[in-house]
C-alpha cells in the first residue's frame, strides 16, 4: 500500500514538472526536447487535426503540414515550408529551440528549411496543435488565452477555417489572406488570392495578382452582399470586426461535428466544402464564381448581370447603353449611363433592390447615421452617386455612400438590401412621390415578353429586304426576301483584282459552298473570299444563311464577315483573313502538331467554348452552328481560334432551343445521335460536337477513322474506356509534354469533353456551364456513356437517301439526308 502511494506521488510530481517545462504527456504538443521526423505526428486534443510530413499528389517532395485527422481523403489545410520543399526526408527534423522558435532543418547539412519568425522569446516554450487547426507557440506559465508567441493562423495558405481571422492589423500592416497552390503537387503560392479588401467599406475579392477577378459585395451585417443563398448557418456564426487597430472577418463553429472549410483552388475558384461521412467525400456548398455573372465588372458601369437572361448583361432601370453598337456586339465594357443627365442639387434618389451591392472601393461610411441622415448627406454632396444602410438587420443602421460609377452589379433574388441611386428629378414616377423603390425584377412579365418578341419580329421582317431581293434578282430563285443587314457590298472588279483574278496560287481551299481565295485590297488589307460554286446545289441557301446569321455578330472567337459581292452570277462572301488557316492543318499534321503545346491547345479550346457560348446565349438570337468541327476552326496570327462556316447554322428566337428537320446537315463523327438519327437538333447538338472536338484536340486524333488494336471503337469509345479505367492520360497526344502542372487540367478537359458527348442531350451541360467548368476546379459529375462511341454506320440503309461531299480523307459533310 505504501509502495503504491509513493509511485502515484512520483507520477503526479513528474506530470507537474513536465507541464511547467512545456513538456506534455499528451501527443498534441512539441517541447524543446522533442524532434519530429518522417512518420512522427502530433494530434490535436479531440483528434480533429494532425501535423506531420506529407507528399502532395504524386510529388517526390515532402512538406510539413496540417491535415484533417478523421477525413479519409488526406486534405492539407496548412503548409509550413510551402516555398521550400524537403528534398531529403531521411534527414529532415522539426524541433522547438530554446526561446520559442520552431525550426525545420536538414540534419545532414544543418541547413534551415523553414522556421517560425517568432518575435518574442519564452523561458519555457511549447508548441501545441489546437482543435481549430491552429498550431501555436506558448509560454508554459502564461495562462492568458490566445496570448500566443506565434500561430499558424497568421500565415494561412489556401484554406480558410473557422476561428481564423481574415483581414488586416492596422498597426503592424500585416494582412491575413489565403492564396492558391501553384498545382496539386506544388503548394507554393499560386497566382490567385482570396482577401478582404478594405480600400473602401470592406468586401471580399478574388484577385489574380493585383487584378480583381470576382467579388463578393460589402458586408451587410449578416453576410457579404452577393451571397443571399448563404443564410444564417446553424453550424457557425460569422461577423466583420472593425476598430482603430484591426479589420477582419471571422467565422466561429457552433457544431464541431460538421467539418467545413473554404479553399481557393489552383485556378482561382473559391469553394465552401463540407465533409460527408456517409459518402466519404467533400461536398461543395457554393462556388465563387458561381457563373459568368460573378465575373468582375462584366457589364460595365451601371450595368446589371442576370444569369437567367440571354444576353446576360442589361442596364439598370432608367439607364441606357453608353455604346449602342458595342452593346449589340455583346461588348458591354462601355456600360450604361443615365437616360436623363443629373442636375445637382435638384436630383432625387430612387431605390433598387434584389441586386448585389456595387463595388465599394470608392465609398465612405459612418456607423452612427440613420438612413434619413445618410440621404441628406449624400444629397448635399454632388459627387455622391448612391447611398444605403450598413446593416440590413435593422432600419437606419449606419450609412454607406458611393462615389463615381456603380460597378459590378448582378441581379439576385432574395437580396433585400436597398441601394438608393442619384437620378434626375424628372425620373420620378408620375405620382410625384420621392424615394419610391424600383424593384429590379429578374424575369420579365409575360406581357412584356410578348410585346418584346412582337417588336423584334416586326423589325426582323422590315429589314429582310435588300440582300434577299438582290439574291432573287441575280440568282433567279423565287424565295422570300431575306434580311437587309446593311452589309458592305464589294464590286466584282475589286474582288477580282484582290485575288489576282482568282488565281490558283491564291486558292486556300474548297468546300461544299465553293472555293476560298486569299486576297489583298488596295489598302493592303488581307481578306478571304468564299466564292459560290455555280454547280453547288445548296450554295445559294448557305450563302444567304451565312449572311443572315453572322453579319451582325461580333465576338473575338467568331470569324468576322466583312461584306459580300453580288454581281451577275457571282455570289461571294468576304471575310477577315486568317493567316494560320484552319486548326485541322495543325492538329493532324505530324510536323505542325508539335507546335501545339498544351497551353496553346487549352487556349484554343477555351476560345471555341466562349465563341459557342456567345452563339447560344449572348448573341441577338440563339444560333446553332450544326457543323462544328476542327476544319471550321480558323486560327489568326496569334493562334486565337475563330469559329467559321455558318452556312448550315440555324437561328432561334425567344426561348426556342430545339427543332426538328427532315434534312440533316453536318459532318459524320461530329453529329449528335438525336440529330443524325431523328433529325432533332438543339443547343445540345453543338455541345456534343464541341465534346468531340475537344477530344480530338487533346489526342491529336480524328474521331472517325480512329483505330486501336484492343477494340473497334472510335475516339469517343476509346476515351470512354480509358476514363472508366482511370487511365485518361493515355489519351493525350504524344506531342504534348505532360508537365505535372498540366495533369489536372488535362484530366479535367477530358472529363468535360465526355460530359459533352453523353448519349442523352439532357445530360449534357450548357456551354455557359462548360466555360465555367473549364475555368474552375469544382467537382464534376460522373460522365455517362457517350453517344456513337462505336465505329459503325449509324444511319443504316433502310428508307434513306443521301448525297455527300468529301472535304478530307476522313471527313464527310452531309449536304442532304432525307429522314425516314
Amino acid at each position: 500500500m505504501k509502495r503504491s502511494i509513493v509511485i502515484s506521488s512520483f507520477l503526479i510530481h513528474l506530470s507537474c514538472f513536465l507541464s511547467i517545462h512545456g513538456i506534455s504527456s499528451a501527443n498534441d504538443t512539441i517541447n524543446t526536447t522533442q524532434i519530429i521526423r518522417d512518420g512522427d505526428t502530433i494530434i490535436s486534443p479531440a483528434e480533429s487535426f494532425e501535423l506531420g510530413f506529407f507528399r502532395p499528389g504524386n510529388s517526390t517532395n515532402y512538406y510539413l503540414g496540417i491535415w484533417y485527422k478523421n477525413v479519409t481523403v488526406r486534405t492539407p489545410i496548412w503548409v509550413a515550408n510551402r516555398e521550400n520543399p524537403v528534398l531529403n526526408i531521411a534527414s529532415a527534423a522539426l524541433e522547438l529551440i530554446s526561446g520559442g522558435r520552431l525550426l525545420l532543418r536538414d540534419e545532414s547539412t544543418n541547413a534551415t528549411i523553414w522556421s517560425s519568425n517568432t518575435s518574442r522569446t519564452a523561458h519555457h516554450p511549447f508548441a501545441q496543435l489546437l482543435d481549430s487547426g491552429n498550431l501555436v507557440i506558448r509560454e508554459a506559465d502564461d495562462d492568458r488565452p490566445e496570448n500566443y508567441l506565434w500561430q499558424s493562423f497568421d500565415y494561412p495558405t489556401n484554406t480558410f477555417l473557422q476561428a481564423m481571422d481574415m483581414g488586416w492589423n492596422l498597426i503592424t500592416g500585416r494582412e491575413r489572406y489565403i492564396s492558391s497552390w501553384k498545382t496539386e503537387e506544388n503548394p507554393s503560392p499560386g497566382d490567385f488570392s482570396f482577401r478582404l479588401d478594405i480600400t473602401g467599406y470592406p468586401q471580399v475579392v478574388i484577385n489574380r495578382g493585383s487584378t480583381v477577378l470576382h467579388r463578393l459585395g460589402p458586408w451587410n451585417g449578416m453576410r457579404f452582399s452577393g451571397t443571399p443563398s448563404v443564410r444564417r448557418n446553424p453550424t457557425f456564426t460569422a461577423g466583420l470586426f472593425m476598430n482603430s487597430t484591426v479589420v477582419y472577418y471571422r467565422e466561429d463553429s457552433l457544431d464541431r461535428s460538421v467539418v467545413s472549410r473554404f479553399t481557393l483552388s489552383q485556378s482561382g475558384v473559391g469553394q465552401r466544402l463540407t465533409w460527408v461521412d456517409r459518402s466519404q467525400e467533400w461536398v461543395v456548398y457554393y462556388n465563387l464564381p458561381a457563373d459568368i455573372c460573378d465575373t468582375y465588372r462584366l457589364c460595365g458601369a451601371h450595368g446589371s448581370c442576370n444569369i437567367g437572361n440571354s444576353p446576360a448583361c442589361g442596364c439598370l432601370d432608367r439607364f441606357v447603353p453608353r455604346d449602342e453598337e458595342g452593346w449589340v456586339r455583346s461588348d458591354w465594357s462601355g456600360g450604361c449611363v443615365r437616360r436623363t443627365p443629373l442636375d445637382c442639387p435638384n436630383d432625387v434618389f430612387l431605390g433598387y433592390s434584389g441586386i448585389k451591392m456595387p463595388d465599394s472601393r470608392f465609398t465612405w461610411f459612418n456607423e452612427s447615421l440613420n438612413l434619413e441622415e445618410c440621404r441628406s448627406a449624400c444629397l448635399r454632396n454632388c459627387t455622391c452617386t448612391a447611398y444605403s444602410n450598413l446593416d440590413i438587420r435593422g432600419e437606419g443602421s449606419g450609412c454607406l455612400h458611393w462615389f463615381g460609377d456603380l460597378i459590378d452589379i448582378r441581379l439576385l433574388s432574395g437580396e433585400e438590401q436597398v441601394i438608393y441611386i442619384r437620378m434626375a428629378a424628372s425620373e420620378l414616377d408620375s405620382n410625384g412621390k420621392k424615394g419610391k423603390t424600383v424593384v429590379i425584377i429578374a424575369v420579365l412579365t409575360s406581357l412584356g415578353v410578348v410585346v418584346l418578341l412582337v417588336l423584334c419580329l416586326v423589325l426582323f421582317i422590315w429589314r429582310r429586304k435588300k440582300i434577299g431581293q438582290k439574291l432573287t434578282e441575280e440568282g433567279g430563285r423565287k424565295e422570300s426576301p431575306e434580311e437587309d443587314l446593311e452589309l458592305p457590298i464589294y464590286d466584282l472588279s475589286t474582288v477580282t483584282k484582290a485575288t489576282n483574278n482568282f488565281s490558283t496560287s491564291n486558292k486556300l481551299g474548297e468546300g461544299g459552298f465553293g472555293p476560298v481565295y486569299k486576297g489583298i485590297l488596295d489598302d493592303g488589307k488581307e481578306i478571304a473570299v468564299k466564292r459560290l460554286s455555280q454547280t453547288s446545289m445548296q450554295g445559294i441557301d448557305q450563302f444567304k444563311n451565312e449572311v443572315i446569321c453572322i453579319a451582325k455578330l461580333q465576338h473575338r472567337n467568331l470569324v468576322k464577315l466583312l461584306g459580300c459581292c453580288i454581281e451577275g452570277v457571282e455570289k461571294m462572301l468576304i471575310y477577315e483573313y486568317m493567316p494560320n488557316k484552319s486548326l485541322d492543318l495543325f492538329l493532324f499534321d505530324e510536323a505542325k502538331s508539335k507546335e501545339l503545346d498544351w497551353p496553346k491547345r487549352f487556349h484554343i479550346i477555351n476560345g471555341i467554348a466562349r465563341g459557342l457560348m456567345y452563339l447560344h446565349q449572348d448573341s441577338r438570337l440563339r444560333i446553332i452552328h450544326r457543323d462544328l468541327k476542327v476544319s471550321n476552326i480558323l486560327l489568326d496570327s496569334e493562334m486565337n481560334p475563330k469559329i467559321s462556316d455558318f452556312g448550315m447554322a440555324r437561328s432561334f428566337g425567344g426561348n426556342e432551343t430545339e427543332a426538328n428537320t427532315n434534312r440533316v446537315v453536318g459532318t459524320y463523327g461530329y453529329m449528335s445521335p438525336e440529330y443524325a438519327v431523328d433529325g432533332l437538333f438543339s443547343l445540345k447538338s453543338d455541345v456534343y460536337s464541341f465534346g468531340v472536338l475537344v477530344l480530338e484536340i487533346v489526342s491529336g486524333r480524328r474521331n472517325r477513322g480512329f483505330h486501336h488494336r484492343d477494340h473497334h471503337h472510335n475516339l469517343l469509345g476509346h476515351a470512354w474506356i480509358l476514363y472508366k479505367e482511370g487511365r485518361s492520360l493515355e489519351l493525350v497526344d504524344n506531342n504534348i509534354i505532360v508537365d505535372s502542372i498540366y495533369v489536372s487540367e488535362l484530366l479535367r478537359l477530358i472529363h468535360v469533353a465526355l460530359l459533352c458527348v453523353q448519349q442523352s442531350p439532357e445530360d449534357r451541360p450548357s456551354m455557359s456551364s462548360v466555360v465555367l467548368m473549364l475555368g474552375s476546379d469544382g467537382v464534376l459529375p460522373k460522365a455517362k456513356q457517350p453517344g456513337f462511341f462505336a465505329e459503325r454506320n449509324v444511319f443504316g440503309t433502310e428508307n434513306t437517301t443521301s448525297t455527300v461531299v468529301t472535304s478530307s480523307s476522313n471527313e464527310f459533310t452531309i449536304t442532304l439526308l432525307e429522314a425516314r
